[in-house]
């Protein structure tokens, strides 16, 4: 394969980097009132990488191709993710503006940044090298740090910033020890190099190297017990920032965590298995009893995120493609979910523009503001896995990856820990449909949203419907060979 192959491989994440570029350098030399222009400019080279990707996915008989002598791959499941991953980007950048206009604080590197974010998590997911990893993962994390403090005037945003920097540099120390640990035992940063030296041989360094390599992408995706960060950074970072870190990022650390647990270390399936159920039963069930006592409903969606992200290790638990797939499809469920969620919080302010982030504040939400209260309250009845919404889907598929995988007992356990979770999911629908409005007429909510918002919310919201069913003939063909595609390894 030729270098003109190469950089078609790579045509999205450089397209992405030629437009961040340019609007890094349009950004410096103009003003703020130029923040709106270089946001739609973002948002078009991002559906241009949605297009470009699809091209790459379908059909989906496509072969594999390696780029860079085997430090990039373009397969089903690499473009699957990222076409997640551009489309949440894409979401966060529509209702971002509107939130920082009224705090007087958006700019035009925000969405510069929102770019080279997905360009590394695009590397993320595609990479077949250690190398390649550890750089799309660092690309990724620093702008995320950026975002979390981008609300400089706000200390609970300065706040977030400092902890996200300080434990995510900790958690990307870790994974470097471990990819150390990996190279010196293994010879070889590859992939495939990788998995064949530990067939032949996977002595007790080497267990230390994966178990360090998982412990950092832990981190990465929130589970128990490196979870430690979730809520005060989603709590303490603007509300756009928040609904970008539960879904893009989120997406390329599972798909990284996928790749790398089923590929170089597939061949030692039963020496991370357990480690994987001990973080999946302890997800699910810290975090569905931590969302029960609290207020706050940034913190609530947190240790939401932490409970879903123990469902999806239920599926890396299987180790099969149908456990690989059932990941995928919860992917792809859990960002519509998680998105519009956050959507609605960003959508719920008073007459003066202050956001309201309570439990207190929704009661009566159905008086107010009855169609937001309505599509909050089918979210939730979707996160909480409620059939005949798309959430129970979600939950099935994984559930009956862990049966078919002989996980019977993980999957009975993971059914009866997520009647827990559904509890406090319940209680907001409760307080929005049944408490009594806020006595204080300052604090009802504004009436009033903006078009895009809506136009978001109503696109997760149809995602989410009884109707979504109709699509799982093609999502299940669609995850099935993006999971295929995650076993071969040459």
């Amino acid at each position: 394969m030729d270098f003109a192959s190469y950089l078609y491989l790579t045509g999205a994440e450089i397209g992405l980097s030629l437009t961040g570029l340019i609007l890094l350098l349009v950004t410096a030399w103009s003003s703020a009132k130029a923040a709106r222009a270089i946001t739609i400019a973002a948002v078009a080279a991002l559906f241009g990488a949605v297009i470009f990707t699809a091209v790459d996915l379908f059909p989906l008989s496509s072969p594999n191709g390696d780029a860079f002598g085997g430090l990039y791959r373009v397969d089903a499941f690499g473009s699957f993710a990222k076409i997640l991953i551009y489309l949440a980007t894409i979401a966060c950048l529509m209702v971002t503006p509107k939130f920082f206009a009224a705090h007087g604080a958006y700019r035009g590197e925000y969405p510069v940044l929102m770019l080279f974010s997905a360009v590394g998590a695009g590397l993320m997911v595609s990479a077949t090298d250690l190398m390649t990893l550890y750089i799309g993962l660092e690309m990724s994390s620093l702008s995320s740090y950026i975002f979390a403090s981008f609300l400089r005037s706000d200390w609970r945003s300065n706040e977030a910033g400092l902890k996200y920097f300080i434990l995510g540099a900790l958690a990307s120390g870790i994974i470097l020890y471990g990819m150390s640990l990996v190279y010196g035992f293994a010879g070889t940063t590859d992939y495939v190099g990788i998995r064949a030296a530990f067939e032949a041989s996977f002595p007790m360094g080497a267990l230390f190297g994966v178990v360090f390599v998982l412990a950092g992408l832990a981190f990465k995706v929130a589970a128990v017990p490196f979870h430690m960060w979730t809520p005060d950074v989603y709590e303490g970072a603007p509300t756009p920032v928040t609904a970008f870190f539960a879904s893009a990022p989120k997406i390329a650390a599972v798909g990284m965590l996928l790749r790398m647990a089923l590929g170089p270390f597939g061949s030692e399936a039963e020496a991370w298995r357990q480690i994987v159920i001990f973080a999946s039963l302890a997800s699910i069930v810290l975090g569905a009893l931590g969302a029960i006592g609290q207020q706050n409903l940034k913190r609530l969606m947190a240790y939401s995120s932490i409970n879903n992200i123990g469902f999806l290790l239920i599926g890396l638990a299987c180790a099969t493609p149908a456990g690989a797939s059932a990941v995928a499809q919860y992917m792809a469920i859990y960002v519509a979910m998680t998105l519009g969620s956050f959507v609605v919080l960003l959508m719920l302010r008073d007459a003066e523009g202050r956001p309201l982030e309570t439990l207190g504040d929704i009661a009566g939400l159905a008086v107010t503001r009855k169609a937001l209260a309505w599509c909050l309250a089918a979210l939730m009845f979707s996160l909480a896995g409620i059939p005949p919404l798309f959430g129970f889907w979600a939950k099935f598929v994984v559930f009956q990856a862990a049966v078919e995988a002989d996980l019977v007992a993980l999957a009975a356990i993971g059914i009866a820990a997520s009647v827990i979770g559904a509890f406090y999911y319940i209680k907001v629908v409760k307080v929005m449909f049944f408490d009594e409005p806020p006595s204080d007429a300052s604090r009802a909510p504004e009436r009033h949203s903006p078009a895009e918002h809506w136009a978001v919310l109503t696109v997760c919201v149809l995602a989410i419907s009884p109707l979504a069913y109709l699509a799982t003939p093609w999502l299940s063909d669609v995850t099935g060979q993006a999971a295929a595609s995650l076993f071969v390894l040459a």
